[in-house]
């Protein structure tokens, strides 16, 4: 701890003047120096999804004074730019004693920013105490209150699910903080094995998936996290076998934070964090109470059950209406990637709407299946799905353009259209 604090006192020293920092640090443990560097001097964290150059333009244009703070040598992030300074180490906390820094409630914390539907990024407001009874609820629910684990994770700092369930998790909960993101399945073998009891994994579907179809043994862990998009019960079992531990799995939203739990392998039903309580108005589902500063909307549509808990039915932005019939992108995918021999794959909305001789609007649809060929495939979703939602087209490609936190943009989706590495049908 008195190293962690000397680090903070001295990163906080060093800031140039500004008080908005974009802090992009690959490194956890310096990811979470900076950002407590930044609650200790007044200064407020910009936690975008990407950082593309008409994304930094935006945040510029919302917050002029903003640096950058970056431990990589060559960062090509056009604003001021601050390297991650190397301290002096056990000589700094020797200095001390460091006070905690004490930061009042109400404090603001950060700015975790979604892109709209018009692509520009939208800023969300985090408050430092809210922030923190968000994460402490879910502390009681993972079973990890009164029991401090070390946490290693997938997920970069930056995102709002790898924000709080790999930076603030181990803070509020007492845990150890593991430093490393970890790509390759070996590798995270390798890091999770290092770690002591209690062990937690914090993951994605995405890479829970390649992580069991590579590694023939798997260390055991003591709790297995995931989110990000929804997870199959079959996944969800086959892990918990596989690393000897349970999974749970969380809902939330960059807007709201998390808010609900569930163990998928036996349940689908989600439980909202003790004190959120969840309405139906004007035909959509809000959040209100909590960690929660205002009552706020949800993109998703939910059956709300008489006990409190709820079924996820799907985004509303994934709803579909085809020749007078309704699904959606997530059923739809769900059906795709449990068909044997589909490593991965997704459902999608073409970007220029494309109608058949009749008129109506189709869906298109890309797969990961090394082993199948497209005639398969649309015959195993045939049994599955009315045929009014049958991809047209179908691309087969060797992997799927996902992005850090195991999501599809939509625009990477929409370039496969025209892309000439694919078998297409």
């Amino acid at each position: 701890m008195s190293r962690f604090l000397a680090d903070v006192h001295g990163l906080a020293a060093r800031f140039p003047p500004g008080r908005h920092i974009l802090n992009v640090c690959a490194d956890r443990y310096r990811f979470l120096v900076g950002f407590a560097a930044g609650l200790a001097s007044d200064r407020v964290s910009l936690l975008p999804p990407t950082h593309t150059p008409e994304l930094v333009r935006h945040l510029t244009a919302f917050a002029p004074d903003v640096f950058c703070l970056t431990d990589e040598a060559r960062c090509e992030i056009d604003l001021p730019r601050m390297s991650y300074p190397h301290f002096a180490g056990e000589a700094d906390a020797a200095a001390g004693p460091w006070p905690v820094p004490q930061i009042d409630a109400e404090a603001l914390a950060c700015y975790v920013f979604t892109s709209g539907s018009s692509g520009a990024p939208v800023p969300h407001r985090k408050r430092w105490g809210r922030l923190v009874q968000c994460v402490r609820d879910g502390v009681g629910r993972l079973g990890l209150e009164g029991r401090p684990a070390a946490i290693l994770a997938t997920v970069p700092p930056q995102h709002m699910y790898g924000f709080e369930s790999s930076v603030l998790l181990p803070m509020v909960s007492g845990g150890a903080l593991g430093a490393e993101r970890p790509f390759y399945p070996a590798d995270i073998c390798a890091l999770l094995d290092s770690l002591p009891h209690p062990r937690v994994l914090v993951s994605t579907p995405i890479h829970l998936r390649a992580l069991l179809d590579s590694q023939p043994k798997l260390p055991r862990a003591d709790l297995i996290v995931s989110a990000t998009a929804p997870l199959t019960q079959a996944l969800a079992r086959e892990a918990e076998r596989r690393l000897r531990t349970p999974l749970m799995e969380i809902y939330g939203s960059t807007e709201t934070g998390q808010l609900a739990s569930r163990r998928p392998a036996r349940e689908s039903e989600w439980r909202p964090w003790p004190q959120v309580r969840l309405a139906r108005e004007h035909g959509r589902t809000w959040a209100r109470g909590g960690h929660l500063e205002q009552p706020t909307p949800l993109c998703d549509e939910l059956e709300l059950l008489d006990d409190g808990r709820f079924r996820l039915q799907g985004r509303l932005a994934d709803l579909v209406n085809i020749a007078g019939k309704r699904s959606s992108l997530a059923y739809l995918t769900h059906q795709l990637n449990s068909i044997e021999g589909v490593l991965d794959g997704a459902f999608f909305f073409p970007g220029e709407c494309r109608a058949d001789e009749l008129g109506v609007t189709r869906l298109a649809a890309a797969a990961v299946a090394p082993r199948l060929d497209a005639a398969h495939i649309l015959e195993a979703l045939r049994r599955r799905i009315d045929p009014v939602f049958l991809p047209r087209p179908l691309l087969l490609i060797e992997r799927l353009p996902r992005n850090s936190t195991g999501k599809l943009p939509q625009q990477a989706l929409e370039a496969l259209l025209a892309g000439p590495a694919r078998r297409h049908a």
